[in-house]
């Protein structure tokens, strides 16, 4: 194996010194979204976060999920792992498509704390510290690692030292801590990620809190760092490393052109829009559009999208009708792109407080966060209890009017569970197995066929008279 070059020397030749950095997204960082941020000025890509174990033993896996193509390089493959050698023979995999691997030590889900990876692997040191020095020993490309802070600067300095030594050749820091997410996501802290850079003899990336190319450019001076990265920012807006707000329906127009050529899954690139969109779908006016892209099914119907809302609000864009920011708290009209603002949660008052307290000592029935009066909805089928799922969807759609079902689903014949709707027994499924198991008959509904079995098996062994002496009797 060839001996690999340092870490600022493949920052500067291998990289080319980029200072514009779109994030590893899952689902969002494709091969069409790198290729059309890249047309606006980021200099450095990754793909989605990919789990190393899928990646090593599904070739299907692979093949989904891993594309590229010259124009989309320089390219850094991302991977969450909690083993040494799976990460390794992942990279060996990946590295013929890209300049570095990196593991992701950053994701704070809830799916990364059941699968023991991303964030959570932040107070295994060993463990790290024994997955980067293996890639970086055995890998012909370098291995870079992406981490969050700790609430303490001194245990992230700590942190980020021990990686550089294990052979971490770039270290991206997230300037938020594993806690900080959803709706406590708040501010990254660029201090914590001014010291690290201080700290290390690498190179650092900075992520947090770059929603223009005025964030991104002020970040690169007050923490010294090499590069910046964004996520959110890039989302809402791609061209946000060139410093521009163009039309949502032109970079959404752009995008599907890509897609042609470089086709991903359509929940990817719906999703996408969504995102773009997402100013717009707020209004009222804009609610059938937005169920228009709920119910794309193709690179047409995405399209037609995009035409929509461009007849929508161009009487705006030209000039004829005004446009109304009463009430708007947006820098720009919603058909610009934009960042999307989280709205910081307003802890509750002493009078609220005392007041839920009143509440719950007047209903001691109530359990949890369960509604006592649930809400309500009355439309053309009269009045509708609508589930928490249900009003929620209420609150992106207030026009949209739910249905009752029509069917009720009923009791199982056998147990106390909900039977199948399409059960010809009346049961549940399992208690269905076993009618159709004793009985020998047939269910369609729950595709249990266990008379068709056996009559297909008696067919056979009628040829094979030694056999057929061992064959159960279908009589009841």
């Amino acid at each position: 194996m060839p001996d690999k070059v340092g870490p600022w020397e493949f920052w500067r030749e291998v990289l080319k010194s980029p200072r514009y950095v779109l994030a590893p997204m899952v689902d969002a960082s494709e091969l069409a979204w790198r290729l059309l941020s890249k047309r606006y000025g980021a200099q450095l890509v990754y793909t989605p976060m990919f789990h190393a174990v899928n990646f090593v033993r599904d070739q299907r896996y692979r093949s989904d999920h891993l594309h590229t193509c010259p124009e989309d390089h320089p390219l850094i493959v991302q991977f969450c792992a909690n083993d040494p050698e799976v990460l390794v023979q992942a990279g060996k995999l990946a590295e013929p498509y890209c300049v570095a691997v990196d593991l992701n030590l950053g994701c704070p889900q809830a799916i990364a704390k059941r699968g023991r990876y991303g964030s959570f692997l932040q107070d295994e040191w060993e463990l790290i510290r024994k997955m980067v020095e293996m890639a970086s020993k055995e890998l012909k490309v370098p291995i870079t690692c992406k981490i969050r802070v700790f609430p303490d600067v001194e245990k992230t300095i700590a942190y980020a030292k021990m990686i550089e030594r294990a052979g971490c050749y770039a270290l991206t820091v997230h300037g938020r801590t594993r806690e900080q997410k959803g709706r406590d996501t708040g501010l990254a802290d660029w201090e914590q990620i001014k010291a690290v850079k201080k700290a290390v003899n690498i190179p650092v990336i900075a992520n947090g809190n770059i929603q223009y190319l005025s964030d991104a450019d002020r970040c690169l001076m007050e923490t010294g760092v090499d590069a910046v990265m964004t996520a959110e920012g890039n989302l809402t807006n791609p061209a946000i490393f060139h410093g521009i707000q163009p039309p949502v329906w032109e970079m959404a127009e752009e995008y599907i052109e890509i897609l042609e050529k470089y086709p991903c899954n359509l929940s990817y690139s719906r999703g996408h829009l969504f995102k773009m969109f997402n100013h717009c779908f707020t209004l009222p006016e804009c609610c059938e559009i937005r169920q228009l892209l709920a119910r794309a099914s193709d690179l047409y119907d995405l399209r037609e999208v995009c035409v929509a809302l461009r007849n929508h609000f161009q009487k705006y864009v030209d000039g004829s009708e005004q446009w109304s920011s009463e009430g708007s708290t947006l820098k720009f009209p919603p058909w610009i792109c934009q960042p999307y603002v989280r709205p910081p949660v307003k802890p509750p008052s002493i009078e609220e407080v005392s007041t839920e307290k009143t509440e719950e000592e007047s209903n001691p029935i109530k359990e949890g966060r369960k509604r006592l009066e649930p809400e309500r909805q009355t439309g053309e089928d009269g009045e509708i209890v609508l589930s928490k799922k249900k009003a929620k969807k209420l609150l992106k759609n207030p026009n949209f009017i739910f249905k009752p079902d029509r069917k009720p689903i009923g009791k199982c014949a056998s147990c106390r569970n909900q039977m199948g709707t399409k059960c010809a027994y009346s049961r549940c499924k399992k208690c269905c197995h076993d009618h159709c198991s004793v009985n020998v008959f047939d269910c369609t509904g729950h595709n249990i066929l266990i008379k068709t079995k056996m009559e297909k098996a008696m067919k056979i062994t009628n040829n094979n008279p030694v056999r057929s002496s061992n064959l159960p009797s279908t009589q009841s």
